[in-house]
């Protein structure tokens, strides 16, 4: 179970563009006690209804993506087909967060109870790793990065209005901006920078060195929200460090190949059958595959990358390693102050004791009004 060894809540954060994993992978989670299922990238319109069937032992499916397609197709699971007479007495449903950037998203969730989640993470343009693409026409600046504005900062006190409990992400790892947020009505915030730094998260130590190293020379880490790297087709941001895929002669020199997979999507071949491609694997493959090529420029292959990060990286018959990607948040001044604090890094307790520094003592007592 998820939550042995500790009494805390857990949440397992998955990617509405990774479709084909996803029933099984929440059925799993809620097997093994998840208190909570995240989900972005994407409207996840149907996890309510996946994680009701799950908790009712029925089978539970969700509409595959499928380009070109001329049929529907599901993706489903079945706790009993799938665990026989080991099918527990009860299965506990997961309460379910969609990811959001804007009230407008929201209110069209929650207006349908069949697609209503139980909260929302509203999460700003700042924040690490995928992030919404600007709301109307892309328009990028100097630097080749999307441009934001105001309509693309969501409206807390409208999120209150809708009487769901909410979570802040993108801008909020200060003690000064939780305070804010629970003021404007929301459960807390959700916090990964500061974690992501800290000398319990599961980057390697090279890395995570690395990027300190960057904040006690600099008082800086780069951060780029770039609009082409993922093959998800939302921008990602990437932080900008030496030997990482962030240097376009380390991205060039990565053999182009797709063998994990986790960011395929799913096509329709001429004779109906369904296969899978991506803009990151090789260009002729993607072709093949009725991929056209405007879409290959610039991709990074985030599967690999990641999981280089944490020490997972494949090394191949021919020698080569992969190489990392890193992501970060690009608002840094909580990372800052921590670092002035504590030159040689930080634990994550100390970072959240941190945060809550300008919170009431009787919000103080439950910490959950941070989350990483």
């Amino acid at each position: 179970m998820c939550q042995e060894g500790h009494d805390g809540v857990v949440g397992i954060n998955c990617l509405e563009k990774l479709q084909v994993a996803t029933p099984t992978a929440l059925l799993g989670a809620a097997l093994a006690g998840v208190d909570y299922v995240l989900m972005g990238a994407g409207i996840p319109r149907e996890i309510p209804a996946l994680l009701n069937d799950f908790a009712a032992k029925r089978e539970g499916k969700i509409t595959a993506d499928v380009a070109g397609g001329s049929i529907t197709r599901y993706i489903s699971a079945d706790p009993v087909d799938i665990l026989g007479d080991d099918t527990p007495e009860t299965i506990k449903r997961p309460q379910f967060l969609a990811i959001v950037s804007a009230e407008v998203l929201a209110n069209y969730l929650y207006r349908d109870p069949e697609i209503r989640p139980d909260g929302f993470i509203v999460e700003g343009p700042s924040a690490g790793g995928h992030s919404a693409p600007p709301r109307g026409k892309m328009k990028l600046d100097d630097d080749g990065e999307p441009i934001y504005g105001p309509r693309d900062l969501a409206n807390l006190l409208k999120m209150a209005e809708i009487g769901l409990p909410f979570w802040v992400a993108g801008a909020y790892g200060t003690p000064e901006k939780v305070a804010e947020a629970l003021e404007a009505g929301a459960a807390g915030v959700q916090v990964g920078t500061l974690f992501a730094l800290s000398n319990d998260s599961g980057v390697t130590e090279e890395t995570r060195e690395q990027l300190l190293e960057q904040l006690r020379d600099n008082g800086d880490i780069k951060v780029r929200n770039d609009p082409r790297a993922s093959p998800t087709g939302f921008p990602f941001k990437v932080a900008t460090l030496k030997d990482t895929a962030s240097e376009e002669e380390v991205y060039q020199e990565r053999p182009r190949l797709c063998d994990l997979s986790y960011l395929r999507t799913a096509y329709e071949k001429e004779n109906g059958d369904v296969g899978f491609r991506c803009p990151a694997e090789p260009i002729d493959m993607y072709l093949k595959k009725g991929g056209e090529k405007p879409a290959t420029e610039g991709r990074k292959c985030l599967c690999n990358g990641l999981m280089a990060n944490i020490g997972l990286g494949q090394t191949r018959k021919d020698g080569y390693s992969e190489t990392r990607l890193v992501t970060l948040g690009q608002d840094l001044d909580g990372a800052r102050h921590l670092m002035g604090q504590y030159p040689q890094g930080w634990k994550a307790g100390v970072a959240v004791e941190w945060l809550m520094t300008q919170v009431s003592s009787s919000v103080s007592a439950d910490k959950s009004a941070v989350a990483s």
